[in-house]
C-alpha cells in the first residue's frame, strides 16, 4: 500500500501521460498491466496508485522506489520495456522524480 510520509529515504516518480480522452481507459488498462505483471516483482519497487483525470486526458502514475538507482534499473529491464514502448504509441510522457519534503493531514477540530 502506498504510504506518504517524510524521511523514508524513497524515491517518488510522478509520471504524467496526456492522453486522448478515446485511449485514456486503454492506457490506464496497458499501465495496470505492466505495473501488475513486471514491475511490481522487480527488486527495489515499494508501491504505486495509478490515477485517472476526470476529463478523460491525463492518466498519472504515482511509485514509490527504494532508490533512482532501482528505478533506473527497472526501466533498463527489458521485461517492463514493451510496456513503456506501447503506452508511449498512445500517449506523450512528462516523468519527475521527487523526494516527499512534507506531509499534511486534516486537523481533527471538532
Amino acid at each position: 500500500m502506498t504510504t506518504i510520509a517524510e524521511n523514508t529515504g524513497f524515491v517518488t516518480l510522478i509520471n504524467v501521460f496526456s492522453v486522448e480522452p478515446a485511449k485514456q481507459s486503454e492506457l490506464v488498462t496497458l499501465l495496470a498491466r505492466a505495473t501488475d505483471t513486471s514491475v511490481r516483482h522487480v527488486p527495489g519497487f515499494v508501491s504505486a496508485a495509478l490515477h485517472r483525470s476526470v476529463d478523460g486526458t491525463k492518466v498519472t502514475m504515482y511509485a514509490q522506489w527504494e532508490s533512482a538507482e532501482h528505478y533506473q534499473a527497472m526501466r533498463s529491464n527489458p521485461v517492463a520495456s514493451p510496456f513503456l514502448d506501447q503506452a508511449l504509441a498512445i500517449a506523450n510522457f512528462d516523468p519527475g522524480m521527487y523526494e516527499v519534503v512534507k506531509v499534511f493531514a486534516a486537523s481533527l477540530q471538532g
